[in-house]
């Protein structure tokens, strides 16, 4: 294996609504299946049990297992990078944007936790995997930098602050607290981490007292 494997990719999306609907329920019994026995354990045939269809049906939608676990993982990404938060922007004001991403997201972690773990023991051995989680961590930072971008376009963030560099730092520090707390189990009450966390942002991005 090279580092010019490319990740896995999830297979065409089907084209009948039977077919969708097979492929949805074998996602999400792949899911149930990597977070009870890990990947290396996990069988194909599992999955398909799992799902309650035969094992023939798994390959109509997915070559192996590293394929579906990718469809599993651009699932749960889709779900953290809570995208209907970006309307609420003008409305809640930047410090409580803040921490209701923050608060958001911390919650996704918190139920996602088992397969953050398992993305995280699959890229240590499996290039394609690092690859991925690259990608996935690409998305948040692009999106926290747009964000602040916004922010400093407006007069509320530090304009000195490059938005990307910034994101790159304020998104790490808050996904190692989640990895910390709901991976390695360093347990700290919720709304302490939210009012801490976003705390943190608001001082780093100079972010004005709301009036």
């Amino acid at each position: 294996m090279t580092a010019a494997t490319p990740a896995p990719a999830p297979a065409r999306a089907p084209r009948t609504r039977r077919g969708a609907e097979t492929r949805a329920a074998l996602v999400a019994a792949a899911r149930t299946v990597f977070e009870r026995d890990g990947f290396l354990d996990a069988r194909i045939a599992d999955v398909a049990a799992q799902a309650g269809v035969a094992t023939g049906s798994f390959y109509t939608h997915f070559a192996d297992k590293e394929e579906i676990l990718a469809a599993v993982l651009e699932a749960a990404r889709e779900e953290m990078l809570h995208p209907h938060l970006s309307e609420q922007a003008d409305e809640l004001g930047p410090a409580a944007m803040i921490e209701a991403a923050n608060r958001a997201y911390l919650a996704s972690y918190r139920k996602n936790a088992k397969l953050m773990a398992l993305l995280d023991q699959v890229a240590a051995v499996d290039v394609r995997f690092r690859r991925l989680r690259a990608q996935r961590s690409r998305a948040f930072v692009a999106r926290n930098a747009r964000a602040i971008a916004r922010l400093q376009a407006q007069g509320l963030a530090d304009p000195a602050l490059d938005p990307r560099q910034a994101s790159r730092a304020l998104s790490g520090m808050v996904s190692r607290l989640a990895y910390a707390t709901y991976v390695l189990g360093e347990r700290a009450p919720s709304e302490t981490l939210v009012q801490t966390l976003t705390r943190l942002w608001v001082n780093a991005l100079r972010i004005p007292p709301q009036r």
